[in-house]
């Protein structure tokens, strides 16, 4: 099952780059974009579990609900939908990449884990695999706003770091309810925040937008990206760790490429598909009792039993 879902979430997440910059260039402002996105899944994933009376309202009213909010929704994508306005989809994949090396810094200097060499080593083979996966398709420009969309992408980095963290946290804190019931009432607090910056900074006018391509794009995010993406997400974490579900940043951009070689035409280098195979090893190194786990066919219920970290 774990197996499946991660599959099934990094397939959908490698598309979600892409369909960010989509609704960008249609003329949707970001934030808005953004904000409408979460509200909307949040707000249908939790009004369907209410409904089956699997989650109590009083989830609305949680601090720790609007904190996971502002920091895994609103500081993540506040920042990558700015930013694609003046970075392509790979740059935007290629930085979100360093989500992984920051949780595992985080982990390190401020919960003070333990890390080994080969968690290190796993982190930083897989992001080179990125670089090289990203390479060929990135020219670097020298617009300070092309820097500033970079530095905004690693901002937004950081506080995802920061919300998957704290996330663990809440869900081990609210056992009693589940973990797309979390997901979905945080999706809504990030989306408010995401909202109420765009009515401060963007014009909400509907002149010059390319409706089709602006409403397929949020459509697909909301469902596609948001309610099903992002609910596999949790419920990963809630069988595994911070980490392990942070590593389909690393998978993302070969799923980018491939995308822009089938529907696009575009020609994938060899040193691309070397940077497939460095990922591939990365994530390997860095999740070994995950991959042990599923060379033996065990059930999940070995992970979630155990009191040790599924990544040592």
């Amino acid at each position: 099952m774990v197996a499946a879902a991660f599959t099934v979430m990094c397939l959908i997440f490698g598309t979600t780059f892409l369909a960010i910059k989509i609704g960008v260039e249609a003329g949707m402002p970001p934030f808005l974009s953004a904000g409408l996105r979460f509200i909307i899944a949040g707000a249908l994933m939790f009004a369907w579990m209410w409904m089956k009376g699997k989650v109590s309202l009083s989830l609305l009213w949680r601090k720790e609900m609007l904190l996971t909010g502002a920091g895994l929704t609103f500081g993540t994508f506040a920042t990558l939908y700015w930013a694609e306005q003046y970075v392509s989809s790979g740059v935007g994949a290629i930085l979100s990449a360093t989500g992984p090396l920051m949780i595992m810094v985080m982990q390190t200097a401020l919960l003070r884990q333990k890390t080994s060499a080969r968690m290190i080593a796993g982190c930083l083979i897989g992001f080179g695999g990125v670089v090289l996966v990203v390479l060929p398709g990135v020219s670097i420009g020298g617009s300070s706003l092309w820097l500033w969309g970079c530095i905004a992408v690693l901002v937004g980095e950081v506080c995802y770091s920061a919300g998957a963290l704290y996330s663990k946290k809440v869900i081990n804190q609210f056992k009693e309810a589940s973990p797309v019931a979390i997901n979905a009432v945080q999706m809504m607090y990030g989306g408010l925040l995401l909202s109420g910056l765009s009515a401060v900074t963007e014009s909400w006018s509907t002149s010059g937008l390319d409706w089709a391509p602006a409403i397929l794009s949020l459509i697909y995010l909301t469902v596609i990206g948001s309610m099903v993406g992002h609910s596999l997400f949790y419920w990963i974490m809630s069988r595994t760790n911070p980490l392990f579900p942070a590593t389909w940043l690393y998978i993302s951009p070969p799923i980018a490429v491939g995308l822009g070689a089938v529907v696009y035409g575009e020609h994938v280098s060899w040193i691309t598909w070397i940077g497939v195979v460095l990922v591939v090893s990365g994530l390997l190194a860095m999740n070994e009792n995950v991959m042990r786990w599923l060379k033996r066919g065990k059930r999940t219920n070995s992970l979630v039993q155990t009191s040790k970290p599924v990544i040592k």
